[in-house]
């Protein structure tokens, strides 16, 4: 929601024909040279004092005897030690340039990609337009360009996860909510025709939007082409790429949109509501009328394919997303998940209740929730409805979950902040985390897998090793347990 290093030495050759030996990495500082006739001549235009060759006592004597020149021996021998000399260099001599892999681009285009377009549909006549002036985008993150050295796995030193706070920023929250109540008014009738249609609440849709791209006001400074075409010519899920990049082909073979306002992301996601072209093809609808699928600058396509998704995805009608709670002290932290759901009265009969002292909607009393505290007992506590997991889709974080959540209340009654406040949690290294996971698989617990970020799982498989353990159960990893966890 972002790698090369420099040698000191910057002498660049001209690649050997036949492609033996690419040339070098075209991220260094590059000395175009004409080709050496020789080693020897290679060494002096490098400007290196070429070293003397004594002949052995008597070799000149005897050539000089025979009428034997001694100069192209002379030369070999030189020529030999330059090939030695060159050979020491450091190694990214061996890495392609930039423009051999531009080069290798635009034939994988033409010889790879476009018999693939061609089966699916794709005519030449819009391959041709997508692609006409596209080059590599080189400022895109996660790149492997062919030829060049890949990007060592550094052993992480830095914090990868930090706390939650930062990321309900509240004056950013309030523009949003303020700006969302005047569109909603504005937009009334078409968000009242929307959720007659497909069940989901106008905040909830506005909010999503106002967090994708500033309700629209966000700058798309890619071509979506060159982004995804990249992307899937050589970064490190290739397989995914090629896939996106065959759908949003078929976007521009429909018509929905021409080739210069096919803009994204740096990740390829389109439009105002940040639809990967797959997702595009799926769930976009033309709300307006007018025979096209715009999400670009169709305020109605926009917002009616962000419920479309959503419906799609299991929106129950007529539910909320969840309620801020405070949890009794007694009641253990370790059930939270979707997969633990109860009914929301059996919730409030432990003695959960909603914040401020609000009863539950009485309509919500018999259907499910799941508890959530992202925090562990160091933050905000929730009972969520199934449609927060469903927010969830459109991006898989608690966070982004419930930051939606908030901003959809704030629209529609004007709500604040979370009550609970975010504790000092999230320091931690996630490859220390990950270590905990990792004793906590040992010890039979589901964590959800080792990848150092603390998951519903992993919170509450720590909460039940607490109380196991005899410890005050906080269901969320610190650095007390990295002596004790093991």
């Amino acid at each position: 929601m972002r790698r090369v290093h420099t040698p000191l030495c910057h002498y660049v050759t001209s690649p050997p024909q036949g492609g033996r030996l690419a040339a070098w990495s075209a991220d260094l500082p590059q000395i175009n040279i004409a080709p050496a006739d020789t080693e020897v001549d290679c060494l002096e235009k490098r400007g290196s004092k070429l070293p003397t060759i004594s002949p052995l006592v008597g070799e000149m004597s005897r050539q000089r005897q025979r009428g034997v020149s001694t100069a192209p021996r002379a030369r070999n021998l030189l020529s030999l030690l330059c090939i030695l000399l060159l050979a020491l260099l450091p190694l990214p001599v061996l890495a392609a340039s930039k423009a051999d892999v531009e080069a290798q681009f635009q034939a994988w285009i033409q010889k790879d990609l476009w018999p693939e377009a061609r089966k699916a549909g794709i005519s030449e006549k819009t391959f041709k337009a997508a692609f006409a002036g596209v080059t590599l985008n080189w400022d895109l993150p996660d790149l492997v360009p062919p030829g060049f050295p890949k990007p060592k796995e550094q052993k992480q030193t830095q914090a990868e996860f930090s706390s939650p706070a930062p990321y309900f920023n509240e004056g950013r929250l309030q523009k949003l909510a303020a700006t969302g109540r005047g569109l909603a008014s504005q937009y009334g009738p078409v968000l009242q025709r929307i959720e007659k249609t497909y069940g989901v609440p106008g905040p909830i849709l506005l909010a999503i939007w106002g967090r994708e791209t500033g309700f629209g006001i966000a700058k798309l400074p890619n071509s979506a082409i060159q982004v995804l075409a990249t992307k899937a010519f050589m970064s490190t899920r290739k397989d995914m790429f090629r896939t996106e990049i065959i759908a949003a082909l078929r976007i521009l073979e429909h018509g929905d949109v021409t080739p210069d306002q096919f803009r994204g992301s740096w990740a390829g996601a389109l439009g105002q509501p940040q639809f990967m072209p797959t997702n595009y093809l799926k769930y976009a609808v033309d709300f307006d009328g007018d025979g096209h699928r715009n999400i670009w600058t169709s305020v109605p396509d926009t917002l009616a394919s962000i419920a479309n998704y959503m419906v799609q995805k299991g929106w129950q009608r007529g539910r909320s997303w969840g309620y801020e709670v405070t949890i009794p002290q007694n009641v253990s932290c370790a059930q939270e998940g979707p997969d633990l759901a109860k009914p929301i009265s059996q919730w409030a009969s432990l003695g959960i209740m909603r914040v401020a002292g609000k009863a539950f909607p009485s309509d919500e009393m018999p259907a499910s929730g799941m508890m959530l505290v992202p925090a562990g007992r160091d933050g905000p506590e929730f009972i969520v409805t199934p449609n927060f997991y469903v927010i969830k889709e459109y991006n898989n974080s608690d966070l982004y979950g419930l930051y939606i959540g908030n901003l959809a209340d704030r629209i529609a009654y004007g709500g604040g902040a979370f009550q609970g406040q975010w504790g000092d949690v999230g320091k931690m290294l996630r490859s220390d985390v990950a270590g905990m996971q990792v004793t906590l698989e040992h010890k039979g617990y589901d964590v959800g897998g080792t990848d150092g970020l603390p998951g519903y799982k992993t919170r509450r498989s720590i909460g039940q090793w607490q109380e196991k353990s005899g410890r005050k159960p906080t269901c969320y990893p610190d650095s007390s347990m990295l002596g004790v966890l093991k």
